[in-house]
Protein backbone atom coordinates (compact mmCIF):
# COMPACT_ATOMS: atom_id res chain seq x y z
CA UNK A 1 0.00 0.00 0.00
CA UNK A 2 1.78 3.20 -0.79
CA UNK A 3 0.52 6.70 0.65
CA UNK A 4 0.81 9.60 -0.97
CA UNK A 5 0.49 12.59 1.78
CA UNK A 6 -0.29 15.83 0.85
CA UNK A 7 -1.95 14.45 -2.86
CA UNK A 8 -3.85 17.10 -4.02
CA UNK A 9 -1.37 19.87 -4.97
CA UNK A 10 0.42 20.83 -7.47
CA UNK A 11 2.88 17.99 -8.03
CA UNK A 12 0.38 15.44 -6.15
CA UNK A 13 -2.35 15.98 -8.90
CA UNK A 14 -0.16 14.63 -11.52
CA UNK A 15 1.46 11.92 -9.27
CA UNK A 16 -1.27 10.02 -8.08
CA UNK A 17 -3.33 9.53 -11.35
CA UNK A 18 -0.17 8.86 -13.46
CA UNK A 19 0.57 5.99 -10.43
CA UNK A 20 -2.75 4.51 -10.44
CA UNK A 21 -2.07 4.41 -14.31
CA UNK A 22 0.84 1.80 -14.11
CA UNK A 23 -1.45 -0.14 -11.20
CA UNK A 24 0.04 0.93 -8.00
CA UNK A 25 -2.61 0.67 -5.07
CA UNK A 26 -2.44 4.07 -3.96
CA UNK A 27 -4.36 5.54 -0.69
CA UNK A 28 -4.75 9.60 -1.03
CA UNK A 29 -4.03 12.24 2.21
CA UNK A 30 -4.89 16.21 1.98
CA UNK A 31 -5.30 18.45 5.19
CA UNK A 32 -9.12 19.07 4.29
CA UNK A 33 -10.67 17.67 1.41
CA UNK A 34 -10.79 15.35 -2.01
CA UNK A 35 -8.84 12.66 -0.73
CA UNK A 36 -9.32 9.15 1.04
CA UNK A 37 -8.14 10.53 4.26
CA UNK A 38 -8.05 13.77 5.99
CA UNK A 39 -5.42 14.35 8.63
CA UNK A 40 -3.26 16.95 10.27
CA UNK A 41 0.10 15.70 10.08
CA UNK A 42 1.42 18.57 12.73
CA UNK A 43 -0.45 16.40 15.19
CA UNK A 44 1.55 13.31 15.97
CA UNK A 45 -1.83 11.63 17.57
CA UNK A 46 -3.70 12.37 14.27
CA UNK A 47 -0.72 11.27 11.92
CA UNK A 48 0.12 8.01 14.37
CA UNK A 49 -4.02 7.54 14.34
CA UNK A 50 -3.58 8.01 10.25
CA UNK A 51 -0.77 5.52 9.74
CA UNK A 52 -1.66 2.69 11.97
CA UNK A 53 -5.11 2.57 10.01
CA UNK A 54 -3.47 2.43 6.49
CA UNK A 55 0.04 0.56 7.46
CA UNK A 56 1.37 1.52 3.93
CA UNK A 57 4.71 0.08 2.74
CA UNK A 58 5.63 3.07 1.10
CA UNK A 59 4.45 7.03 1.77
CA UNK A 60 5.25 9.51 -0.61
CA UNK A 61 5.27 13.00 1.79
CA UNK A 62 4.13 15.97 -0.92
CA UNK A 63 3.32 17.65 2.58
CA UNK A 64 4.97 20.99 2.85
CA UNK A 65 5.02 24.97 3.27
CA UNK A 66 6.78 26.25 -0.08
CA UNK A 67 5.81 29.81 -0.18
CA UNK A 68 9.44 31.40 0.51
CA UNK A 69 8.04 34.55 1.75
CA UNK A 70 5.62 33.26 3.69
CA UNK A 71 8.38 30.75 5.29
CA UNK A 72 10.20 33.74 6.09
CA UNK A 73 7.80 35.52 7.50
CA UNK A 74 6.25 32.77 10.00
CA UNK A 75 9.26 30.35 10.78
CA UNK A 76 7.30 28.58 13.40
CA UNK A 77 4.62 28.10 10.92
CA UNK A 78 7.66 26.94 8.31
CA UNK A 79 9.43 24.47 10.87
CA UNK A 80 5.69 22.70 12.14
CA UNK A 81 4.58 22.29 8.18
CA UNK A 82 8.23 21.14 6.71
CA UNK A 83 9.70 19.60 9.56
CA UNK A 84 7.13 18.31 12.04
CA UNK A 85 5.00 16.39 9.95
CA UNK A 86 8.36 14.34 8.64
CA UNK A 87 9.34 13.80 12.63
CA UNK A 88 5.64 12.95 13.06
CA UNK A 89 6.11 9.98 10.18
CA UNK A 90 9.71 8.67 11.01
CA UNK A 91 8.25 8.78 14.97
CA UNK A 92 5.56 6.27 13.81
CA UNK A 93 7.79 3.97 11.13
CA UNK A 94 10.18 3.90 14.70
CA UNK A 95 7.94 3.12 16.97
CA UNK A 96 5.74 0.78 15.07
CA UNK A 97 8.69 -1.27 13.32
CA UNK A 98 6.97 -0.91 10.16
CA UNK A 99 9.21 -1.51 6.93
CA UNK A 100 7.79 1.16 5.70
CA UNK A 101 9.67 3.42 3.15
CA UNK A 102 9.62 6.64 2.84
CA UNK A 103 10.34 9.12 -0.10
CA UNK A 104 10.83 12.62 0.99
CA UNK A 105 10.37 15.37 -1.64
CA UNK A 106 12.57 18.10 -0.82
CA UNK A 107 13.81 21.57 -2.66
CA UNK A 108 17.02 22.47 -4.69
CA UNK A 109 16.79 25.42 -2.26
CA UNK A 110 19.17 23.74 -0.09
CA UNK A 111 21.90 25.27 -2.58
CA UNK A 112 23.46 28.87 -3.65
CA UNK A 113 26.38 29.87 -4.82
CA UNK A 114 28.23 28.79 -8.20
CA UNK A 115 26.78 25.32 -9.27
CA UNK A 116 26.51 23.30 -10.28
CA UNK A 117 25.79 21.14 -6.87
CA UNK A 118 26.52 17.89 -5.61
CA UNK A 119 24.41 16.71 -2.36
CA UNK A 120 27.41 17.90 -0.08
CA UNK A 121 27.38 21.23 -0.86
CA UNK A 122 24.22 22.31 1.37
CA UNK A 123 24.21 26.41 2.20
CA UNK A 124 20.51 27.44 3.45
CA UNK A 125 20.10 31.10 2.87
CA UNK A 126 16.35 31.07 3.88
CA UNK A 127 14.02 29.92 6.30
CA UNK A 128 11.80 27.51 3.79
CA UNK A 129 15.36 25.97 3.17
CA UNK A 130 16.32 25.25 7.00
CA UNK A 131 12.61 23.80 6.87
CA UNK A 132 12.99 21.96 4.36
CA UNK A 133 16.64 21.01 5.44
CA UNK A 134 15.87 19.67 8.67
CA UNK A 135 12.64 17.56 7.49
CA UNK A 136 15.75 16.08 5.65
CA UNK A 137 17.39 15.21 8.82
CA UNK A 138 14.51 13.79 10.62
CA UNK A 139 13.50 11.53 6.95
CA UNK A 140 16.93 10.39 7.23
CA UNK A 141 16.25 8.30 10.75
CA UNK A 142 14.55 5.78 8.41
CA UNK A 143 14.84 3.69 5.48
CA UNK A 144 14.11 6.69 3.01
CA UNK A 145 15.29 8.19 -0.10
CA UNK A 146 15.40 11.76 -0.06
CA UNK A 147 14.91 13.87 -3.45
CA UNK A 148 16.09 17.18 -3.93
CA UNK A 149 14.09 18.68 -6.84
CA UNK A 150 12.53 21.10 -8.56
CA UNK A 151 9.19 20.87 -11.09
CA UNK A 152 7.88 22.87 -13.69
CA UNK A 153 4.82 21.95 -16.37
CA UNK A 154 1.03 22.90 -16.25
CA UNK A 155 -0.87 22.69 -13.14
CA UNK A 156 -4.15 20.40 -13.04
CA UNK A 157 -5.73 22.01 -10.07
CA UNK A 158 -7.26 25.40 -10.95
CA UNK A 159 -6.07 27.66 -8.18
CA UNK A 160 -2.37 26.30 -8.90
CA UNK A 161 -0.69 28.58 -11.52
CA UNK A 162 2.83 26.81 -12.16
CA UNK A 163 5.53 28.74 -13.27
CA UNK A 164 5.14 27.83 -17.01
CA UNK A 165 1.20 28.54 -16.23
CA UNK A 166 2.10 32.15 -15.00
CA UNK A 167 4.68 32.77 -18.46
CA UNK A 168 1.66 30.65 -20.90
CA UNK A 169 -0.68 33.18 -19.26
CA UNK A 170 1.18 36.74 -19.06
CA UNK A 171 2.42 36.56 -22.42
CA UNK A 172 -1.08 35.26 -23.75
CA UNK A 173 -2.80 38.36 -21.98
CA UNK A 174 0.10 40.80 -23.34
CA UNK A 175 0.80 41.00 -19.51
CA UNK A 176 4.10 43.17 -18.97
CA UNK A 177 6.30 40.47 -16.76
CA UNK A 178 10.11 40.73 -15.47
CA UNK A 179 12.39 37.13 -15.54
CA UNK A 180 15.09 36.65 -13.43
CA UNK A 181 18.21 36.34 -15.76
CA UNK A 182 21.05 36.01 -11.94
CA UNK A 183 19.10 33.14 -10.78
CA UNK A 184 19.71 29.57 -12.00
CA UNK A 185 18.12 26.30 -11.99
CA UNK A 186 18.20 22.74 -13.15
CA UNK A 187 14.05 21.44 -12.85
CA UNK A 188 12.14 18.48 -14.56
CA UNK A 189 8.97 18.46 -15.86
CA UNK A 190 6.07 17.19 -13.38
CA UNK A 191 5.70 14.23 -15.88
CA UNK A 192 9.33 13.17 -16.06
CA UNK A 193 9.63 13.39 -12.12
CA UNK A 194 6.33 11.17 -11.87
CA UNK A 195 8.32 8.55 -13.24
CA UNK A 196 11.17 9.28 -11.44
CA UNK A 197 9.32 8.82 -8.23
CA UNK A 198 7.80 5.42 -9.50
CA UNK A 199 11.36 3.97 -9.96
CA UNK A 200 11.91 4.97 -6.69
CA UNK A 201 9.07 3.29 -5.11
CA UNK A 202 10.19 0.36 -6.98
CA UNK A 203 13.88 0.01 -6.37
CA UNK A 204 13.38 1.84 -2.83
CA UNK A 205 17.46 3.36 -3.16
CA UNK A 206 18.35 5.04 0.38
CA UNK A 207 20.20 8.01 0.97
CA UNK A 208 19.65 12.03 -0.92
CA UNK A 209 19.57 12.38 -4.19
CA UNK A 210 19.46 15.42 -6.40
CA UNK A 211 16.92 14.92 -9.29
CA UNK A 212 17.22 17.19 -11.99
CA UNK A 213 17.96 18.46 -15.49
CA UNK A 214 21.31 18.24 -17.27
CA UNK A 215 22.72 21.79 -18.34
CA UNK A 216 20.45 24.38 -16.02
CA UNK A 217 19.80 27.58 -17.21
CA UNK A 218 18.61 30.99 -15.94
CA UNK A 219 14.91 31.18 -15.04
CA UNK A 220 14.69 34.01 -17.71
CA UNK A 221 16.77 31.62 -20.26
CA UNK A 222 13.62 29.15 -19.56
CA UNK A 223 10.93 31.71 -19.51
CA UNK A 224 12.22 32.76 -22.83
CA UNK A 225 12.95 29.36 -24.38
CA UNK A 226 9.47 28.18 -23.20
CA UNK A 227 7.98 31.21 -25.45
CA UNK A 228 9.83 30.65 -28.21
CA UNK A 229 8.47 26.79 -28.33
CA UNK A 230 4.69 28.16 -28.48
CA UNK A 231 5.67 31.21 -30.35
CA UNK A 232 4.05 33.76 -27.93
CA UNK A 233 5.17 37.37 -28.18
CA UNK A 234 7.92 38.42 -25.32
CA UNK A 235 7.86 41.63 -26.51
CA UNK A 236 6.33 42.27 -22.41
CA UNK A 237 8.78 40.06 -21.27
CA UNK A 238 11.81 42.05 -19.37
CA UNK A 239 15.08 40.64 -18.03
CA UNK A 240 16.00 41.65 -15.02
CA UNK A 241 18.62 40.54 -11.88
CA UNK A 242 16.96 39.68 -8.55
CA UNK A 243 17.93 42.57 -6.86
CA UNK A 244 15.70 44.38 -8.64
CA UNK A 245 12.61 42.79 -8.49
CA UNK A 246 10.22 44.44 -6.24
CA UNK A 247 8.15 41.62 -5.84
CA UNK A 248 10.94 38.97 -4.04
CA UNK A 249 11.17 39.86 -0.02
CA UNK A 250 12.57 36.93 1.67
CA UNK A 251 16.39 36.14 -0.02
CA UNK A 252 16.50 33.33 -2.76
CA UNK A 253 19.50 31.37 -3.50
CA UNK A 254 20.82 32.49 -6.81
CA UNK A 255 22.16 29.38 -8.24
CA UNK A 256 20.41 26.01 -7.72
CA UNK A 257 21.84 23.88 -10.16
CA UNK A 258 22.34 20.60 -8.92
CA UNK A 259 24.37 17.35 -10.29
CA UNK A 260 22.29 14.72 -11.03
CA UNK A 261 24.68 12.03 -11.30
CA UNK A 262 24.28 10.02 -7.93
CA UNK A 263 20.98 9.67 -8.97
CA UNK A 264 21.67 8.88 -12.55
CA UNK A 265 24.22 5.96 -11.48
CA UNK A 266 21.98 4.54 -8.55
CA UNK A 267 19.05 3.80 -11.27
CA UNK A 268 20.86 2.89 -13.68
CA UNK A 269 19.04 6.05 -16.05
CA UNK A 270 19.83 9.02 -17.92
CA UNK A 271 18.19 11.93 -17.28
CA UNK A 272 17.16 14.38 -19.94
CA UNK A 273 18.55 17.86 -20.82
CA UNK A 274 16.47 21.22 -19.68
CA UNK A 275 15.65 22.18 -23.35
CA UNK A 276 14.61 18.85 -23.87
CA UNK A 277 12.21 18.98 -20.90
CA UNK A 278 10.88 22.79 -21.87
CA UNK A 279 10.06 21.50 -25.54
CA UNK A 280 7.83 18.68 -23.55
CA UNK A 281 6.13 20.96 -21.37
CA UNK A 282 5.47 23.08 -24.28
CA UNK A 283 3.21 20.29 -25.97
CA UNK A 284 1.13 20.25 -22.98
CA UNK A 285 0.20 23.86 -24.19
CA UNK A 286 0.15 23.27 -28.05
CA UNK A 287 -4.06 22.65 -27.98
CA UNK A 288 -4.70 25.78 -26.16
CA UNK A 289 -2.58 28.23 -28.03
CA UNK A 290 -3.58 26.79 -31.66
Amino acid sequence: MILITGSTGLLGSTLVPWLKTHGKTIVTHARQTNADYTADLVSKSETFTLLNKIQPSVIVNLVGLTSVERCQDHANESYLVNSQTVENITNWILQSGSNCHLIQISTDQVYDGIGIHTEDQVTITNNYAFSKYAGELAAARVSSTILRTNFVGRSKIEHRESLTDWVYNSLTNRKHVQVLQDVFFSPLSMKTLVEMIQLVIEKKPVGIFNLGSKNGMSKADFDFNFAEQLNLPTETMTRINSSQASFLKAYRPKDMRMDSSKFERTMNIQLPALINQIKNIAKEYYVEAK
